[in-house]
Formats: structure tokens, C-alpha cells, sequence
């Protein structure tokens, strides 16, 4: 993650919070005063975003004194102390909400990016994140998915090709989508990663006549045609299993012997962890 696009969205972030000014702590605490928090844990997860309250808390107050006690990936439960912080009080209360609004949402990402990762275990397959995260804050989500044990797909739409079926509809079929991509790169002279997306066994095989490809996406395939699929792929090209993918599902799809499997819930199903910095002295 680039420092400075962490300050960029830390200066965006307290610039909508703050306004032009906290009021009620210029009112309540003097401008010199130093206070003391820690991170209080309220339900069992796997933390995340302890680096980023870091480089908040330094960027709010640089002669700031923090303490990392349980480091970003590890598993946390009620009553734990995720770090303590030495501070400026006007700056601590300044940071307090970004702190807390950044790090519950990228504690839940990992809690639940750790259960699909623990419930894969064993069979290989790598659990791919999507573009369904929040605005102007995928690279904090898509961390929290690495801190917790997921594997980031794409960036964005620049990084990596990926032709789905309403680019296969819009051309008219899946080999002029092929063909037209590969037109595209040579005269931008660009190299992708190229995905295609299929939802059956018909757009499957018309995929294999075509190749020249990265990797196949098996949307919406039921297990057994999914373990079929890529019996007939004998890996010719990398797979991937995406659409409606859940906890209670993943395993069975992950020992079909696909390479990888995409889980937008990571991010756009993910709730928050629950947690509280408070003042103590």
C-alpha cells in the first residue's frame, strides 16, 4: 500500500469529518493537553487496519506515541487491547472516528476473508476478491482482504482483461470479443491478463476452439458441471468459479480442482467488527 495514497485519503477523510474545525473539543480540551487511548476489541475477528491507525494517528500528531499490541491478520476477541496511543487529546478525538470507521470495516472484510480462506484449506484454490467494493476506498478494502488470507483480483478495469457476458453480447459472440481484445492490445501495445467468462458448456468449448486467453470464469455452474468443466479444460488454461459462492458452499466448489474462486461478498457482504477507542488517562 503507497503511503501517499494512504495521507491523500486520510487528509479527504478528516477534511469531510472536521470541516472547518472540532468544535467541541477547541472547546472542551486545551490546545496542549495529552491524553492516552487504546483500542478496545468487542467481539471475536481477525483484526485489521492497526498499521493504518499508525500512519493516522503520526499524520494527525507526529510526536504521537503508538504501541502495536496485536498485530493486523491475527485473531482477536472480546476484551483484547489492539494497541495503545500517546497523543495531543485535540488530535486524538480528531483521528478517533476516522480510526475507528476504517479499521471495523476492514476487521470485518478480514474475519470474513479468513473464514473462506480457513474453510479452503487444504484444496489449493485461491479466493479472489472482486470490483464490488465501497468508492474511493477499494485499496483499503482489498488490504483487508490480504490481511485476512484472500487473494486481490483486479485493481480496476485497467489492470486486467476480463471479457463478461455483457461484453460477449454487446460484440456478438465470445470470439469476437476474443479476437477484437487481442486487436486492442497489439495496437495500444499493451499486455493483460485476458479472462472470459461462460455460462455453459456450449460457450465453454467455443472458448477452447478460440484460446489465446488467461483464464476461464465458470459462472453460475452447478458443482458436478463445474467438476465436468474443468475436467474438459485439463488444464489448458487457469479456472475460476465465481457467482453465489458462500461459506457453506465454497468447499465443495474449491475441491472440483478449480484454480481459483471469486467471492464479491468479501467486500460487499461484510459486516463490521465491533470496536471502541477510549480514553484512559
Amino acid at each position: 500500500m503507497k503511503r501517499e495514497k494512504l495521507l491523500e485519503f486520510i487528509d479527504a477523510a478528516l477534511a469531510e469529518d472536521v470541516g472547518d474545525g472540532d468544535h467541541t473539543s477547541n472547546a472542551c480540551i486545551p490546545a496542549d493537553a495529552t491524553s492516552y487511548a487504546q483500542l478496545l476489541v468487542k467481539e471475536h475477528g481477525v483484526i485489521a487496519g492497526v498499521e493504518l491507525a499508525k500512519i493516522i494517528f503520526s499524520h494527525v500528531d507526529p510526536d504521537s506515541d503508538f504501541e502495536v499490541l496485536i498485530a493486523d491478520g491475527s485473531d482477536v476477541f472480546k476484551g483484547d487491547i489492539a494497541f495503545k496511543v500517546k497523543s495531543n487529546t485535540r488530535a486524538l478525538l480528531r483521528a478517533e472516528r476516522l480510526v475507528l470507521n476504517a479499521m471495523q470495516r476492514m476487521s470485518g472484510i478480514s474475519t470474513l476473508s479468513s473464514r473462506f480462506a480457513v474453510e479452503t484449506e487444504g484444496t489449493g484454490v485461491k479466493v479472489l476478491d472482486t470490483r464490488k467494493t465501497t468508492p474511493l476506498i477499494r485499496h483499503l478494502e482489498k488490504w483487508a482482504v490480504r490481511i485476512g488470507g484472500g487473494t486481490n483480483y483486479r485493481d480496476g478495469l485497467y489492470d486486467w482483461i476480463m471479457i463478461k457476458d455483457n461484453h460477449i453480447d454487446a460484440c456478438g459472440s465470445i470470439t469476437s470479443a476474443i479476437e477484437r481484445v487481442h486487436e486492442y492490445l497489439r495496437a495500444e501495445g499493451l499486455q493483460r491478463g485476458i479472462t472470459v467468462e461462460v455460462r455453459n458448456l456450449v460457450e465453454l468449448y467455443e472458448v477452447l476452439d478460440v484460446g489465446n486467453i488467461t483464464r476461464i470464469m465458470l459462472d453460475n455452474f452447478e458443482v458436478p458441471i463445474l467438476a465436468e468443466a474443468v475436467r474438459i479444460i485439463n488444464g489448458r488454461f487457469e479456472t475460476e468459479a465465481s457467482g453465489g459462492i458462500t461459506l457453506q458452499t465454497v468447499r465443495s466448489y474449491a475441491q472440483t480442482g478449480v484454480d481459483y474462486i471469486s467471492v464479491g461478498a468479501l467486500t460487499h457482504s461484510a459486516g463490521s467488527l465491533d470496536l471502541s477507542l477510549k480514553v484512559i488517562k
